[in-house]
């Protein structure tokens, strides 16, 4: 099967919708190793590197174009590279209407939308919901997502399948980095500091820090992040007292943040809006139990046996959820066991490929 894989952008952002088409390219490329091409066509990305694109690509990636943010050389270049294409995978739900154009001059192409989160949440346009209507199958990343799709516009529900994401193998742990031992409890939590994201919680996690330390002395919040609310938060782990046990990370290159998975105690994002949540993978990779909230699709990826699951917002509820899990040996193996079971990478060629056939 030649098919055709269209994205905002894959490499200039390392938010979540990247790195699950990464993931998407890399699982195409996989499954048309023995038949069949691959292309892509990135809106945003311009220069894309070899290095940057040899870990997700292999033979099967026949072409490719990134189009520097101009939308007619986008939608110039889909439609040319769907004449030879069998299936489009739309990245996006904004870029589904180009789809839909490419099927209309092209009868028989069809076209698949992966449903990541927020971004379908919402009524839909009017080209949008054309192109939702006549999409062959719609891949959505969450129950709760699908769920979300049906409140604004009326398909066929068979049309719109579960395909959970899965952890990139390129950010598995390798040999026993995995395995840091420390004395001191750290919770972790990565996110961007933004005030368009906070919704993330982490304003709670840090309400939470000052009866933390009374019932586990010693135990530091650690904050992976940067962005234009950095300076409030900070603030606010002043107000509460807790600064000193609160430290503020910024950036980090990827294998810090690899040493930083290893040396933590659990993994917390109380988050209101993540459609999944790739980054508590990345926790429970390295055997981590999380913390998330009962919001949006987290719940469908943490459950009792690698975490815990608390109301959003209920700083009480977090304090006494980490505190519970502070207190108690998880047992990392059956964590990483879990995660690779129910979202290893194979596990996600295998459900994409009955999908695509």
């Amino acid at each position: 099967m030649n098919s055709l894989l269209l994205a905002p952008e894959l490499f200039t952002t390392d938010s979540g919708i990247p790195r699950i088409l990464r993931l998407y390219l890399k699982a195409l490329c996989n499954l048309a190793e023995t038949k069949g091409r691959v292309r892509f066509v990135a809106l945003n990305d311009s220069n894309i590197d070899s290095s940057d694109l040899r870990p997700y690509t292999g033979k099967a990636l026949a072409q490719w174009t990134a189009c520097n943010r101009r939308k007619f050389q986008f939608v110039r270049d889909t439609l040319r590279l769907s004449r030879d294409t069998d299936m489009i995978v739309c990245g996006h739900v904004s870029q589904l209407p180009v789809a839909w154009l490419a099927s209309w001059l092209r009868p028989g192409l069809r076209y698949m939308l992966v449903a990541h989160g927020i971004e379908v949440w919402r009524p839909f346009t009017f080209l949008e919901r054309r192109a939702l209507k006549k999409a062959h199958r719609i891949l959505c990343i969450s129950e709760f997502t699908r769920r979300e799709i049906l409140k604004y516009v009326r398909l066929k529900e068979e049309r719109l399948v579960i395909l959970p994401n899965a952890l990139d193998p390129n950010l598995e742990p390798a040999g026993n980095s995995a395995d840091i031992s420390t004395t001191q409890a750290v919770i972790l939590t990565v996110s961007r500091l933004t005030r368009d994201d906070n919704y993330k919680g982490i304003d709670h996690l840090i309400q939470a820090m000052p009866a933390l330390l009374l019932a586990a002395p010693g135990t530091k919040l650690r904050i992976i992040g940067r962005g234009d609310d950095t300076h409030r938060l900070q603030n606010l782990a002043r107000e509460h007292g807790v600064d000193a046990a609160v430290e503020f990370a910024g950036f980090v290159s990827d294998a810090q943040l690899r040493h930083e998975f290893a040396r933590c105690t659990l993994f917390a994002l109380p988050s209101r809006c993540e459609g999944f949540g790739l980054v508590y993978l990345e926790a429970m990779a390295y055997g981590k139990p999380c913390l998330a909230a009962n919001e949006g699709g987290a719940p469908e990826v943490v459950d009792d046996t690698c975490g815990r699951i608390v109301p959003y917002g209920d700083v009480p509820a977090i304090t006494a959820a980490c505190t519970a899990m502070l207190a108690v040996p998880w047992d990392a193996r059956a964590i990483r066991e879990r995660m690779q079971r129910r979202f290893g990478f194979e596990t996600f060629c295998k459900n994409l490929n009955k999908l695509l056939t």
